[in-house]
């Protein structure tokens, strides 16, 4: 039996294809140009934006074969095109030359897990097969050096920047590497900023995918001028489900609304505790506050964390639990959670300023 197929038939069929890890649709993805008809065999070139896995290329090849077997396709063959591209940033900034994508993650509130949260999607990014750093700008409160192992201060190159030192597959770069470990950082707002730009710019960050920036808590003048002035791509905000930290995020993310800055997902830690001895299941900080907050942003909920002993044990060891324990049910969310988080910044608008040569007018 001879099969007539069209590319445009193939592309409609396919628009429902979805990422195997988190269900999310990717289909949208495809273009004319990746796909090739060869009688009833049908080869498709799938470049995601982010990273899949050999198991995510296999998955989707069978479903791209249940979409397309009613139209006659016996047979296709899936190449996945792995990486990540740069994306546009606030207006008036340019993006930092070798990092190709910023990301904040923020609180309206301090205590909600925001820096716990910051170090194991980092880390998970990285499992994913990403280049990834982490940039401490919490003043106040450094805690990433803790939670991932490392003492001391960066070294320094020969043009004075400082040398990330990585650690689990991230790099790093903390206020803590900079005032001793017992002192207090008693800065004044602009002088925090200023040492936020240094901090940021004059650290020699190698070709990164993603830096993902540990913003301070809350929404003052500090939290609003990195804001501003840090070229990010999107936020993440991270809640707990109770009322007083929703609260709190709403204007978190009516910070970043006004800045322009996207929110690429709401986090909500200390979703539910598990009794580690009964199996009792318990709500203490309330239930799906942070599932409903975004709804009502109309933004992705990345998932939620459960409360658990573990996370709080790997972090004070300096060793994440993602990093620790990947395939634990904590591990799996967080992993889940930064697939969602690479699709969701692979589907915002590229950066194109970079394309254009500059206009020179010669009299």
């Amino acid at each position: 039996m001879s099969v007539s197929l069209s590319i445009s038939q193939i592309l409609s069929s396919l628009q429902s294809l979805q990422d195997p890890l988190i269900i999310e649709t990717i289909g949208h993805k495809l273009k004319a140009d990746d796909i090739h008809i060869q009688g009833s065999t049908v080869s498709v070139r799938l470049t995601p934006g982010y990273f899949l896995t050999e198991i995510d290329r296999k998955a989707l090849q069978n479903q791209a074969l249940n979409l397309l077997h009613s139209l006659g396709v016996t047979e296709v063959r899936l190449d996945i095109v792995n990486g990540v591209q740069k994306h546009k940033v606030q207006e008036g900034l340019k993006p930092i030359e070798t990092i190709k994508n910023i990301i904040a993650v923020a609180s309206g509130k301090g205590g909600v897990g925001k820096s716990t949260t910051a170090v194991n999607l980092a880390v998970a990014l990285a499992q994913a097969g990403a280049r990834v750093g982490i940039l401490d700008a919490d003043i106040y409160g450094p805690s990433q050096p803790l939670l991932l192992g490392v003492k001391g201060k960066p070294e320094m190159d020969k043009n004075n920047h400082m040398l990330p030192p990585q650690s689990h597959g991230v790099w790093v770069n903390s206020f803590g590497f900079l005032i001793e470990e017992n002192q207090a950082a008693i800065w004044r707002g602009p002088m925090v900023v200023q040492a936020m730009n240094q901090l940021l710019n004059l650290t020699a960050w190698p070709d990164l995918d993603y830096l993902i920036v540990d913003m301070p808590p809350g929404t003052g003048d500090i939290a609003l001028s990195l804001a501003q002035k840090v070229p990010v791509v999107g936020a993440v905000i991270v809640t707990t489900p109770q009322d007083i930290a929703l609260l709190d995020v709403r204007k978190g993310a009516s910070m970043f609304q006004t800045v322009n800055v996207p929110i690429l997902g709401v986090v909500e830690n200390m979703s539910v505790h598990i009794c580690s001895h009964c199996g009792h299941v318990e709500h203490i900080f309330g239930e799906d506050g942070g599932k409903q907050l975004a709804e009502k942003l109309a933004v992705s909920y990345l998932g939620g964390l459960p409360l658990t002993m573990s996370v709080r044990e790997q972090s004070d060891s300096g060793v994440p639990i993602v990093a620790k324990s990947p395939d634990s049910e904590v591990g799996v969310i967080y992993q889940q959670m930064a697939r969602k988080l690479m699709l969701n910044v692979s589907n915002l608008p590229k950066d194109m300023a970079h394309k254009f040569p500059p206009i020179v007018v010669k009299r």
